[in-house]
Parts: structure tokens; C-alpha cells; sequence
């Protein structure tokens, strides 16, 4: 890399952009987040996600299937966060409550073909976007997608690790992130 680091903005980055991790960002450690492929504290990322939110033309939350069925203590209590925060950025939100092909037709109006995410994005003609409750594997198939072949900003908001491919990835993100994001949100919005 001749001793520059990898930036991980939106594309388009072409038609078969660089996995992050084979260019060198690596997961960020428990407290971290990631921005743009560097290592930030987590209250730095939360920062970055809600000025991306708030300056975003047509936001877009992305849930999966983690946070959009009550399949354990806790998941209903973080749905509704999340509904929260969405209403206090002004955002849709877009489910994606499975990772089966929508084929031979999908409503992007309505839905996220986990294998085709740039075609939402391109449909809805959406600047930024918020993946939640998707588990880590489609995630990062899909968020790699999004940046070869679009210009919206990704945001991942992972119970895990966080993501490589995600322009911002703020790790073990639980209801207390939300809530602490839907406050930094209402803050610069001038809402509290």
C-alpha cells in the first residue's frame, strides 16, 4: 500500500471494490469504532453517525432480521430505540428481515434484497444508510456491495465486532448506544 492507509469511504468504488480487511483495516478493539477504516473511541463514532444522520438528505435505517424478530430478552426494548431514533433523525426505515433472493422481482420501495443492496439505494436514492440487527456475515457482503456501487454513506451499528466495510461501524452496539445516538441526534438538531 505504499505506506498509505486504505480509506473506506462511498464509492463508486467499481465493480469489484477491495474486501477493507485485505487492505488493512482491522476490527476495532472493545470501546472503538471505526471511521473511514480508522480506529476512533466509540464516543468519537457515535458522533460521526449522528452528524452523518442529521446531514443526510434521505437517511435510511436498515434492519435485519436480529433486531426485527423478538427471538430473545432485550430485542424488543431495542426495536423500539431504534423506531425512536429513526423518528428523531426523520429517517425511513427499510427492513430486511431475511437474506433470501428476492427474485425475479423485489419493490426497493419496500424491501432490501440482501444480494442486490445497491438496487434500494439506487430505487430510493438513498445518501446515507444504517444497517442493524444483520447478522455480520450478510452484512458485510451487502456493505461491500453498496460501496462498489454507490455513492451512500454506510453506517453499521453491530451487537458484534463491528465491520470492516462500513464507512462508520460502531462495535457492541446495544440500547444504550441507540439512546445515547438518538440524544447526540436531537443535540444538533436543536431538539433537546
Amino acid at each position: 500500500m505504499n505506506g498509505l492507509k486504505y480509506k473506506v469511504v462511498a464509492g463508486p468504488e467499481g465493480f469489484l471494490p477491495p474486501a477493507a480487511a485485505s487492505m488493512g483495516v482491522e476490527l476495532p478493539e472493545a470501546g472503538q469504532a471505526l471511521v473511514e477504516g480508522c480506529s476512533v473511541c466509540a464516543s468519537e463514532g457515535l458522533q460521526k453517525i449522528a452528524e452523518k444522520l442529521v446531514g443526510a438528505e434521505n437517511p435510511v435505517f436498515f434492519p435485519g432480521p436480529l433486531i426485527l424478530w423478538n427471538w430473545k430478552d432485550g430485542v424488543a426494548e431495542k426495536a423500539v430505540a431504534l423506531k425512536e431514533l429513526a423518528e428523531a433523525v426523520g429517517a425511513k426505515i427499510i427492513p430486511m428481515p431475511d437474506y433470501r433472493p428476492k427474485y425475479p422481482m423485489i419493490n426497493p420501495a419496500i424491501e432490501v434484497n440482501p444480494n442486490h443492496p445497491n438496487l434500494t439505494i439506487w430505487h430510493n436514492k438513498i445518501d446515507v444508510c444504517v444497517f442493524i440487527g444483520v447478522h455480520c456475515h450478510y452484512a458485510n457482503v451487502a456493505l461491500k456491495i453498496i460501496r462498489g456501487g454507490t455513492n451512500c454513506y454506510t453506517i453499521a451499528l453491530c451487537g458484534e465486532a463491528g465491520h470492516e466495510d462500513a464507512m462508520v461501524s460502531l462495535r457492541d452496539a446495544g440500547l444504550a448506544e441507540l439512546k445515547k445516538l438518538t440524544a447526540l441526534v436531537r443535540k444538533l438538531k436543536g431538539e433537546v
